[in-house]
């Protein structure tokens, strides 16, 4: 089974709406031909409904994060509703920077998936350990819990639209880098917990991206593994350019 080619884009805390609208527009104009790849955009919430526009639906649109709830006294969330109904149709989840700086935990985040499910969202799940988890040996560990933990009381059919995304944290705007090795052995274990939770055939379908520090002049070695199916890119997809290079690699 073939699965699918995502590359996604997380814009993070950067660009005003001017700047986000032109940044689409530039990656629209250089899309071309990319056959079945999907190209994911992560905008800043309040520019979420513009850049849903200006994507036309040639490039889908998610959101950074959202609280669980549908409504309620939650001064400065935004409920999945609000992101459906701002047109996105995918919601990150479990970022690095939103369980090491904000402090979100593995019960937080199993509720967000649920969330997400309840109301619709395609769910793009984040897993990744530390540096001092990695050097002590701990690094599968440490995913395969966070894993279990998003998953739990999520159905199979559930899992067909999950996309998950391997990035460790050591990696995220350090300007280190996974090598292609270290990558695909991490996306193989993550695959063998999937296939443990719900089969093979549900592990076999699931996007699996890397996301730490990708770069047009490092993508060919991390895409070139058979069990890496995309990127989750960071700075590098606030330039069109850099984003198109990407995006483009092996075309």
């Amino acid at each position: 089974m073939k699965r699918r080619e995502i590359f996604a884009g997380n814009w993070k805390m950067y660009t005003t709406l001017s700047e986000a609208l032109e940044l689409v527009k530039g990656i629209i104009d250089g899309l071309g031909n990319i056959g079945s790849r999907e190209v994911i955009v992560f905008p800043p919430a309040v520019n979420a409904r513009e850049v849903v526009k200006a994507c036309g639906g040639k490039i889908s649109v998610g959101l950074q994060n959202m609280y669980h709830e549908k409504e309620g006294a939650f001064t400065g969330e935004i409920s999945p509703v609000m992101v459906k109904d701002a047109g996105a149709r995918y919601i990150l989840i479990g970022h690095s920077e939103r369980r090491h700086v904000f402090k979100e935990s593995d019960g937080m985040i199993n509720k967000k998936v649920k969330a997400a499910y309840e109301y619709g969202l395609e769910p793009v799940l984040c897993v990744g350990e530390l540096l001092e988890e990695r050097e002590a040996g701990n690094s599968e560990i440490v995913v395969e819990a966070q894993l279990r933990a998003a998953c739990e009381g999520i159905s199979a059919e559930q899992m067909k639209k999950m996309v998950i995304a391997y990035e460790p944290v050591w990696a995220i705007g350090t300007g280190k880098v996974a090598t292609p090795e270290i990558a695909d052995s991490m996306h193989k274990s993550i695959r063998k917990v999937l296939a443990a939770l719900y089969g093979n055939d549900i592990a076999a379908m699931v996007p699996i991206l890397y996301g730490g520090s990708v770069k047009p002049d490092n993508i060919a070695g991390l895409f070139s593994p058979e069990d890496i199916d995309g990127v989750l890119v960071g700075g590098a997809s606030l330039k069109a350019k850099s984003f198109l290079d990407i995006i483009h690699v092996k075309l």
